[in-house]
């Protein structure tokens, strides 16, 4: 009877370790192909699932994340003869398990051999400047290229980017010589642009410095002429004043003719060589003489 027991319990414990081992969780962005009897049955996502004891087989397990492969170096030949060394680096993720599992065998190492594959015959028709220079071109054309080739494996390249290229040691010497030399043309191009720009700048503030100097000039002039004037209209002015207020006075002819003997003295200050004399004004001078004589006589001798 114990012994009958203890079989029982033993299938008991038997049954629960091989039902807990058969219970499987699928982790986030992955997937678990499934075959039953040998055959393709299922994929299992995420969640919980329980697997049939003896008949079914977990046949992979697939990570569904974007996978990065970095392929080492390989050679390849340019239009030009050039032989030179590319590794590559390929973005992928798998879209079907199923495909990834039973499409092809080893899906990295073919990815690997299409990759190379597919370089060589793009860089094949391509120029060693060309191929140094259109990198995103030729990207682009592998990507698409494995992309339509691995549709079959259930895989999806996203991108492919060429991480290296190096070409043979001589020609880096002469792309290097090749790139000194344009930047020294550049440098000495710049300098001459900067010293034409320098003698523009300097030609440009001569200009305006004489331009300057020349309406200063003018101003000058403008202002000076504008004085003369107005001091020949201030003198005018003061001239018309005076015979206005001398007409209006209506001075009589002695007043005239005293006002003649003061502008004939003027004159006859000694610094004309002639004296031309109104004949009106010839009577008063002899008049005004005959009184100094007169005058004169009749001071007591000394």
């Amino acid at each position: 009877m114990e012994v009958g027991l203890f079989m029982i319990f033993a299938l008991i414990i038997l049954l629960l370790i091989v039902i807990v081992r058969n219970i499987k969780i699928v982790p986030q962005a992955h997937a678990y192909v499934v075959e039953r009897l040998g055959a393709y049955y299922t994929t299992w996502q995420t969640g919980l699932h329980i697997k049939v004891p003896f008949i079914d087989r977990i046949a992979s397990k697939i990570s569904l994340k974007e996978q990065v492969v970095d392929f080492p170096p390989q050679p390849v030949i340019t239009r030009d003869n050039v032989t030179m060394q590319i590794d590559t680096v390929v973005y992928f993720e798998i879209t079907d398990p199923k495909l990834y599992t039973y499409g092809v065998e080893r899906p990295l190492n073919a990815i690997e051999n299409l990759t190379a594959t597919t370089l060589r015959n793009i860089i094949g028709d391509l120029e060693l400047d060309s191929t140094l220079t259109s990198r995103d071109t030729i990207n682009d054309k592998i990507r698409i290229i494995l992309d339509e080739a691995t549709d079959a494996w259930g895989i999806k390249v996203i991108r492919v980017e060429l991480k290296n290229i190096l070409p043979p040691r001589e020609i880096q010497d002469a792309m290097e010589k090749q790139m000194k030399a344009e930047r020294e043309r550049r440098a000495r191009i710049l300098d001459a642009e900067g010293e034409k720009r320098s003698q523009v700048l300097v030609a440009e503030g001569l200009k305006e410095s004489a331009i300057l100097k020349a309406d200063a000039v003018k101003e000058a002039k403008i202002r000076e002429a504008d004085g003369e004037a107005q001091a020949i209209l201030s003198v005018q002015k003061a001239y018309a004043d005076a015979l206005k207020m001398l007409n209006e006075a209506a001075p009589t002819d002695k007043v005239i003719a005293l006002k003649s003997l003061e502008s004939l003295e003027k004159i006859s200050d000694g610094k004309a060589t002639k004296i031309f004399i109104p004949s009106e004004l010839q009577g008063i001078a002899t008049m005004a003489t005959t009184f100094k004589d007169v005058f004169n006589t009749d001071e007591p001798a000394k």
